[in-house]
């Protein structure tokens, strides 16, 4: 049973080591952003995250004018 608590301890920490390489070794290392409305590409081709989309539409038209157009 030690053992294989042993093995899992070894193995999750060797996960976190090679994962944050760039973190641990490089000076000013940092995880890249995953996110889309930080992506230079996903920006050059207009899209953008969906909470930013919904938000800016959200403030484009009111509740009373979209129950109109009803």
């Amino acid at each position: 049973m030690w053992n294989t608590i042993l093995l899992t301890v070894a193995i999750v920490g060797l996960a976190f080591v090679l994962l944050g390489i760039k973190v641990i070794f490089v000076k000013g290392g940092k995880f890249p952003n995953m996110h889309i409305g930080a992506n230079r590409e996903m920006k050059k081709r207009g899209i953008s995250c969906a909470l930013s989309t919904d938000s800016t539409d959200r403030s484009k038209k009111q509740l009373t004018d979209l129950l109109k157009e009803k």
